[in-house]
């Protein structure tokens, strides 16, 4: 029985929360970071195996290869940043992507079944990189005085306001930016997650219960859901390499 009388398990943040798997030095390694270990290794060796014998007339694993690295050139970093200044950042954001990605996609997969970005600490570092990224490039591009105006949307010609916008945006690009970044990622994982386990529990305590006709009810809106979020997975991985485009766009972009 649980806790609310009813016998139900309502899922909540325990479905968050792992025991470690080993502990070495008082360092905990549980199955997230295990999770986290296998989508590096994953996106490693395919792009490897991909390319690292690269034909002229490719194979199936080079085509593969070659299809997702080139709908997150053309479809994303080209799109935002042109080809002259978009081709030297094509490995970062394919790689971002793809970890994202597949952090992402745990959450559907058998035995695995949980999305690493559900857990903050993942897409903060992601966002970090990228804001750290975005950092350094405004400075080399325009120096101390530009990384000012460029951070600030410093516009003379906004007159009376200009001091009030520069406040805001500074705020904004400085210390809100990082923190959406992250948290859109984070949050709509760990909604679709929480969204998830309800009904699959659902499921069986109705099947277990009088309730059999809701059992397959909420089978299949556990169904509907794991297709859904199969889409929302992708949809957030494109988005978190998106803004960090445009945040390279910025960076580059001459403020006057």
């Amino acid at each position: 029985m649980s806790d609310n009388g009813c016998g139900f398990p309502a899922p909540g943040l325990n479905s968050f929360l792992f025991k470690p798997l080993f502990t070495v030095g008082g360092f905990e390694f549980n199955k997230v970071m295990l999770l986290a270990l296998v989508t590096t290794l994953l996106v490693i060796t395919f792009f490897s195996a991909a390319f690292g014998k690269a034909k002229v007339v490719p194979g199936k694993l080079q085509m593969i290869g070659e299809a997702g690295y080139d709908f997150v050139r053309r479809g994303i970093v080209y799109e935002t940043l042109g080809k002259r200044e978009g081709e030297k950042w094509v490995p970062l954001m394919v790689s971002l992507f793809f970890f994202v990605w597949i952090m992402n996609i745990w959450s559907v997969i058998p035995l695995a079944q949980f999305p690493v970005s559900s857990v903050i600490a993942f897409p903060m570092v992601l966002a970090a990189i990228v804001y750290i990224t975005w950092v350094a490039l405004t400075f080399k591009k325009h120096g101390f005085v530009g990384f000012f105006k460029n951070v600030t949307g410093y516009d003379k010609s906004l007159g009376a306001v200009l001091p009030l916008v520069m406040v805001i945006e500074f705020f904004s690009n400085l210390l809100v930016r990082p923190f959406t970044h992250a948290v859109r990622l984070f949050a709509n994982m760990f909604a679709g997650h929480l969204m998830l386990v309800m009904f699959t529990v659902a499921s069986w305590y109705l099947l277990n219960s009088w309730l059999v006709v809701g059992a397959g009810v909420s089978f299949v809106m556990t169904m509907a859901m794991i297709l859904f979020e199969l889409f929302v997975q992708a949809v957030q991985a494109y988005v978190f390499v998106l803004l960090a485009c445009s945040y390279i766009q910025g960076a580059l972009a001459e403020h006057h």
